[in-house]
This record gives C-alpha cells, sequence and structure tokens, in this order.
C-alpha cells in the first residue's frame, strides 16, 4: 500500500517537530490542532489545516496522534472511529494508558484498520532533529508499512510486541528519567554545599558510573537556569501516575514511585501545570537557599548531529 497522505493530529512542542520531519521528506501532510496558529510553519511548507477531525480522516491512509494526556486521545479517537475504513493505520505516539489503549485499539480493529502504539523517548532536542527513538506496540504487519514514516521521525526504532507493551514500557523509561532527576538535584546541591565547582561536579558525574542521558541533559539546563527541556509539570505527574497505577495494578509495593508521585504534585501545586519538569529542583533550591548555577551551559538543549539513519532494533 503507498501511503502517500498522512495525518497529523497534535501540534505540541514534540508533535509540531515530529510534523515538521515527516513534511520535509515530501509526504502530503493534513495538520490538526485546537489552536490553529500551531499549524503556521507546516502550512507554510505545503502542510495542509483541516478545521476539524471529520474533514482531515477521510483525506489520508495513516494518522499520527501526538497528545497531551490520555482523556484527549481518547477524544481524539471516537471522532476518527466512526470514519476509519480497511485502508487506515492510526499510529498514537503519545504516552498513554496501557488499557485505554487497548481499548481504542479495538474500537479501530472492529472498523477493519490497524493500529500501531509508537511513543517516542529521547528529548525534545532529538525529536526536531528526527534522532529520536521509538517503542512500537502492534503487528508485525502494520510495524513494517509504518516503517517509511517512522524512519522520517526516528533514528532508533524497537518493535516490543503486540499492543500495549510499548505504552507500558515508555512509562517505565519515563518513570526512570524522572527519578533520575529528583537524584540530580540532590547531589548537585550536596556538591554545592561541598564546595566542589559545579562545572567539575558536572564533569565528574559524567565520567563516572553515576553518569546518565538525563544528567548529559537536563543538568545542563538546570545549571544554565533555563530549565528549559520543553517538558511541563502537568506532563510529568501524568507519566509518574501511570507508573504507579501500574505498579498498583501488580501489587508491587514500589515505594520509590509513591514518594516520587507525591513530590511532583507537590511541584505542580507551588510552580504550576505548565512550569517545566525540571524546576521541580527549584523547590530544593528554595529550601536550601541557594542555587545550582554555572556558567558555560546553554539554555536550551540542541542535537548537534545530522539525522541518522533510522534502524530497527533487533533482538
Amino acid at each position: 500500500m503507498s501511503d502517500n497522505n498522512i495525518g497529523f493530529v497534535g501540534l505540541g512542542n514534540v508533535g509540531a517537530k515530529i510534523a515538521n520531519n515527516i513534511i520535509s521528506t515530501g509526504y502530503k501532510l493534513y495538520v490538526h490542532d485546537l489552536d490553529e496558529k500551531k499549524s503556521k510553519n507546516l502550512v507554510s511548507k505545503g502542510g495542509i489545516f483541516c478545521k476539524s477531525i471529520e474533514e482531515l480522516v477521510p483525506k489520508v491512509s495513516i494518522l499520527i496522534t501526538c497528545l497531551p494526556s490520555p482523556k484527549s486521545v481518547k477524544n481524539v479517537l471516537l471522532k476518527c472511529v466512526p470514519l476509519f475504513n480497511e485502508s487506515h493505520l492510526w499510529i498514537e505516539m503519545s504516552t498513554t494508558d496501557e488499557q485505554d489503549m487497548k481499548y481504542l485499539s479495538e474500537l479501530v480493529f472492529n472498523k477493519r484498520a490497524e493500529v500501531l502504539e509508537a511513543p517516542i523517548t529521547g528529548g525534545q532536542h532529538r525529536a526536531e532533529s528526527g534522532n529520536i527513538s521509538i517503542l512500537v506496540g502492534g503487528s508485525r504487519e502494520s510495524f513494517e508499512r509504518s516503517f517509511p514514516i517512522l524512519s522520517c521521525i526516528g533514528h532508533q526504532i524497537l518493535h516490543c510486541g503486540e499492543i500495549g507493551k510499548a505504552s507500558t514500557l515508555k512509562v517505565v523509561t519515563n518513570y526512570l528519567a524522572s527519578i533520575n532527576l529528583l537524584a540530580l538535584g540532590e547531589a548537585l546541591m550536596v556538591c554545592k554545599k561541598y564546595g566542589i565547582d559545579l562545572k567539575t561536579a558536572f564533569e565528574g558525574i559524567k565520567i563516572s558510573s553515576g553518569n546518565s542521558f538525563v544528567h548529559e541533559t537536563e543538568s545542563q539546563v538546570i545549571l544554565n537556569g533555563s530549565y528549559d527541556v520543553g517538558f511541563t509539570m502537568d506532563l510529568v505527574c501524568k507519566d509518574v501516575g501511570l507508573f504507579d497505577k501500574l505498579t498498583k495494578k501488580y501489587l508491587i509495593p514500589a515505594e520509590l514511585s509513591s514518594l516520587m508521585l507525591e513530590i511532583f504534585q507537590r511541584g505542580r501545586e507551588n510552580l504550576g501545570d505548565r512550569a517545566l519538569s525540571t524546576s521541580i529542583v527549584k523547590l530544593l533550591e528554595e529550601k536550601c537557599n541557594d542555587n545550582l548555577r554555572a556558567s558555560g551551559f546553554p539554555s536550551y538543549l540542541e542535537d548537534k548531529n545530522q539525522k541518522q539513519e533510522a534502524e530497527e532494533v533487533i533482538i
């Protein structure tokens, strides 16, 4: 099947970057967002804005959604389902609830259409460069059909198995990233109070067993003071809440999960829904009456690598 007409719903911080990589590769892209202004850049490159879901779906064979919450995904898909037929493939790229994903997938399968979940991971800067990683759940046939599109979006692409497994794995990775963020704030504050230069501390952690992707990226914008990772407090609370829900479902006594959820909820109450997720460190800075600033760190993250050829991660 030739999938030349692509639909994209959700042009937020990450969605707009993904959509830009698709249109830059030559596909005909139809887009929709509640805020039409977010489509201006894509329209200037040949994208076509549709004022409604009902207008968009009949024009495309592949529909991609990248939305902020499980509720948003559900609201959009319930509008799409009556319009789907056997030619359609829905690719969901948000971080969403695995139970909701399975429920919505069944509705789509009943229309004889195809479904993939394909959440991305690796940060907004890699979403922009097209070097993001993608976790994919769904049939092997749908995975192979989607691979040319996913290749425009990302670099390393892993087929995780059936629907639900990629969503769950993405929630797990976001949990690990979030707990690492909290730990880094505390670690850097210990260094600051002890009198270790924070540039030295950054490099020391980077070359040590304590290094991580989060340290190499998010620590930089914390030390700069911008905290700019393009990811907000409401989203991190959603993600860690989804992980905590899984621990309760499987009766796992996950003490760290409950504590982390409490900390981020406190951050959301104090800083607001749209505060940057990394600004959770501000709460620690305020309590310590100190800051974690150091010169020479960027105010935003940038992937300086060229787009790398997409590859399936073979297990």
